[in-house]
């Protein structure tokens, strides 16, 4: 039974271990999905649709359309999206940019972050399995034998190890995931305000509900 636990032992730290990665992995991505996702500040957007506008305005769609084809933040995709299907009409156009940004933007990045909390959720929990499974290894001992304390100091540390390594990963995830969220609600504060002042722009030239 004792190589048993061992080997259990060595198994759950293997796995805290690859989550570990996983989890750090994920964050990593995520934040770079949100920093290439969006403007760093209000200033640089309001400067690209400014002359995104003037672009607009004057009638040169070309010159617009080339501005926004090697961009690929969210606005001036959706910029792009917008100015090549701007003959469906201004409410229609409007409708399907909204669609677009909840699809190509706000869900790949949910789905992104459904992998840290993943992480999050089951590092405790592997933790929690490995203080169960030392518990069981310190009783084990104590039922077919005069136990030694300091075998029985041994399992009680890899009991309370296994579930400290579990609560090591998710905490610094949550705290992670938490400033994560608020970058995303910054970035969808911002490409609202933005896709305003662009609609604002195009209805000039598309003519409203047309």
């Amino acid at each position: 039974m004792d190589i048993i636990y061992s080997t259990i032992g060595y198994v759950v730290y293997g796995v805290l271990a690859v989550i570990a990665l996983w989890g750090a992995y994920c964050v990593v991505m995520v934040w770079r999905r949100v920093a290439q996702t969006r403007f760093r500040s209000e200033d640089q957007q309001e400067d690209f649709l400014e002359n995104l506008g003037q672009s607009i305005a004057s009638g040169d769609l070309k010159g617009a359309v080339e501005m926004c084809e090697n961009d690929r933040r969210a606005m001036p995709q959706l910029a792009l999206f917008a100015i090549n299907n701007r003959d469906m009409g201004y409410n229609q156009v409007r409708t399907r940019v909204a669609e677009r940004f909840e699809q190509d933007v706000l869900a790949d990045l949910e789905h992104r972050l459904s992998w840290v909390s993943t992480v999050i959720k089951s590092a405790p929990m592997v933790g929690l399995l490995g203080t169960v499974m030392g518990m069981m290894g310190a009783f084990q001992k104590i039922a077919v034998e005069q136990p030694d304390p300091a075998e029985m100091a041994k399992d009680i540390s890899f009991a309370l190890i296994t579930t400290a390594c579990g609560l090591a990963i998710a905490i610094p995830l949550v705290l992670c995931t938490a400033s994560i969220n608020v970058r995303i609600r910054k970035m969808e504060s911002l490409v609202g305000v933005g896709l305003n002042h662009l609609f604002e722009v195009l209805r000039a030239t598309m003519g409203r509900g047309r």
